[in-house]
């Protein structure tokens, strides 16, 4: 049984990759909750004024991890199952908010809290964790190109562009400071299509084969 989270930031291709993943592996995907969330248009349409009355940054990542926490739950349980970002991820994007002054300390600590103890649940489960990320990185200007052409009205508003450059800073210390869930492989998004070139969607499942069974092999001491 394997599990494959796809991580990265905003724009650079997790959900096509995640696609790709789970048809190769003919498992299910648990995408991000995008068009049924009530709350990301406001998040990112609202006002400083607005965000500060409505409090919608710590909503938000609250809804992301009610839903994420229910995504890996059913995936840890199943064989061959692939996450369009996962829980461990918004660890991060809380983090982010809380150092632009979106989310306040009070409303981190309650956060932590709730994943803390949503994480000790997993802890149980037969499965406790990913086998593997595949974490998607990019040039800020790759990453600005490709939010505006998959066109989401609410993404594209100028004003947001220091909130995408802040995440993007720190996403690489993220990954390789405090993601310990599982093994990565770092795929280059500057120069990988995995939807235009059939020859990038191959290596980048030749990729996660080679891993996987490099994993496979350790743990059977072959």
């Amino acid at each position: 049984m394997s599990v494959i989270v796809v991580g990265g930031m905003i724009g650079l291709g997790k959900t096509s990759v995640a696609a790709l993943i789970g048809q190769h592996l003919g498992s299910e995907v648990f995408y991000e909750s995008v068009e049924e969330n009530p709350i990301l248009p406001l998040f990112y349409t609202a006002t400083p004024e607005e965000i500060e009355r409505n409090r919608y940054p710590f909503l938000l990542q609250l809804y992301f991890l009610d839903t994420r926490f229910k995504a890996i739950k059913q995936a840890l349980r199943n064989r061959h199952n692939v996450l369009d970002r996962s829980i461990y991820e918004d660890w991060y994007f809380a983090k982010v908010n809380k150092t632009l002054g979106r989310m306040s300390d009070l409303e981190f600590q309650v956060y932590e809290n709730l994943a803390a103890n949503m994480m000790e649940e997993l802890e149980e489960l037969p499965k406790k964790a990913p086998d593997l990320m595949v974490y998607l990185k990019g040039s800020f200007d790759t990453v600005m190109h490709r939010i505006g052409l998959r066109g989401r009205s609410f993404e594209q508003d100028p004003a947001l562009v220091d909130y995408y450059r802040v995440l993007w800073s720190g996403y690489d210390e993220w990954v390789s400071r405090h993601y310990g869930a599982s093994d990565v492989l770092i795929v280059d998004m500057d120069v990988t299509d995995v939807v235009n070139r059939p020859e990038d969607a191959e290596m980048l499942l030749a990729s996660i084969r080679d891993r996987l069974a490099q994993q496979s092999a350790v743990s059977t001491g072959v």
